[in-house]
Parts: structure tokens; sequence; C-alpha cells
């Protein structure tokens, strides 16, 4: 059993999550937002491994990965950055990125180093599931990794079924098929797709990501599922150059008091 397992038996609603880039605003700053996150009550946090073309996201966490590959951010700097990392962040941590960059680092070393420096889970959107469950849940398996899959409002029911059968920790439900940051409205148009799968009775729980960018949206979000997760928002939080541990916790604060 590893964190995310512990976290949702322990934890069921209001679950927060926070994705940022390692390697923004600089180079050296992932220990410390880790630090900081977890400090101010943040329940998990997903640490994206910055891509040269990162498809899926919009152009805030497309400009975050830009710099943070032009201060020199790679998979074995973000290694070496979390190195340690255990003996002073005790909650669940994420690698969330694309499969070629963990390819070419060889995924069997990349989940075997993942576990030896304590990361709990895996998110790769453009793993498909078949692939994943033909050549690689044994090797995630054999590490004690969760593999978190994407659905999306155009996702089959038949398809999050089989994703639901997959998972063993929980379901990132995106609100959108858009781009990351593209929507700042409220949840009114998507409130059927989540009365949908939430009356589908998944076995595992649910976090909502895309569009979470105030007390509010995470509060809306929370009613459909175990707990949101806040990305383009807050790398916007920290992008500017002051004091970032309190960027983190204004921003923290502004989504959700301890």
């Amino acid at each position: 059993m590893n964190r995310l397992h512990t976290l949702f038996q322990k934890k069921q609603i209001n679950i927060l999550s926070v994705f940022f880039t390692a390697g923004y605003p600089k180079l050296n700053d992932t220990s410390f937002i880790l630090k900081e996150l977890e400090q101010n009550g943040v329940d998990l946090a997903e640490i994206g491994m910055p891509f040269s073309d990162p498809l899926a996201d919009g152009p805030v966490i497309q400009h975050s990965s830009q710099v943070a590959l032009q201060n020199g951010m790679s998979l074995k700097v973000l290694f070496r950055q979390l190195s340690g990392i255990r003996q002073h962040v005790s909650m669940p941590l994420i690698l969330m990125g694309y499969l070629n960059p963990v390819l070419s680092y060889g995924i069997e070393k990349f989940l075997e180093d993942a576990h030896r420096l304590g990361i709990d889970g895996i998110i790769l959107p453009d793993l498909p599931p078949e692939e994943y469950e033909e050549q690689y849940k044994s090797l995630f398996e054999k590490f004690s990794l969760s593999n978190i899959f994407l659905i999306t409002p155009q996702t089959p029911d038949d398809r999050i079924r089989k994703i639901d059968g997959l998972s063993d920790s929980f379901i990132y439900m995106l609100s959108t098929s858009a781009t990351t940051g593209t929507r700042k409205s409220g949840f009114d148009a998507h409130r059927n797709y989540f009365e949908h799968i939430r009356s589908m009775n998944l076995a595992h729980p649910l976090l909502i990501g895309f569009g979470i960018r105030s007390r509010e949206t995470f509060e809306e979000a929370c009613r459909y599922a175990a707990g949101a997760i806040v990305g383009t928002a807050f790398i916007e939080a920290i992008s500017h150059d002051e004091d970032l541990s309190g960027q983190i916790s204004n921003f923290v604060r502004s989504i959700r008091l301890k």
C-alpha cells in the first residue's frame, strides 16, 4: 500500500492536489515548493516533468515547461533534486508528464528510480490503457507505483469501465477536453457529465482537473468528486519574481483553508 491508497482511505472528500512544473520558476525550486505545499495543508502534489512538446497543456503550463527546460531541468536533474525528499515531505507525490522522455530514460529504470525516491504514482496522458495493460502493468506493480488514467467528457462508458478496472488509486477526471488553463467559467455546462460519471458508481475515487482556479470552483468540483486538482492557476500564482513562500501560502489559502 502506497501513500495514495492511505490518503484515499483516510479522506474521501475535499482532497486538494496541486500540480506544478519541476524546475519552475527556478531550477532548484522543486523541493522547496513541495515542502511549502505540504506545510500549507495540500493533500497531494503532482510534479510536472517538463517536455518540449506538451500537446495537452495550455499556454501557461507550456511556458513553464519551456522555462524549466531552459533552466536545465531534465529527468536526471529532477531525480537528483528529489533525493532525500521523503525526509521532509510525507504527502503522496505523483510524477506527471509524457511518455517519450520516459521511454528515452528507460521505463523500467524510470519506475525503479521513482520508487526508490518515494514517488507514489505516475500520470502519462499519452499512454493508452491497452498499451499499459499489455506492456507496462507488471512493471508498475513491481515497483508499487499507481498508474493514474485520465477520462474526459468524450470518453465512452465502456472505456471508463476498463480504466476503472485497471486503476488502483484514483481516476483523473478532466472537466473538459480542451487544453489546460483554457476554461475560466464555472461547471454549469459539465454538470450532466459529472452527474453521469457519479451515477456509474466506479470502484475508484475521482479527482476533477482543468478549470479549478478559486475556492468556488474547488468547492463546486468537490460536490461531484473526492477532490480537485489545481495546476494552471497555481503556476500563474508563483510566476512572479517575489516571495515564493508567501505566494504559495496565499494561493493555498485562496483555494481552501486548512
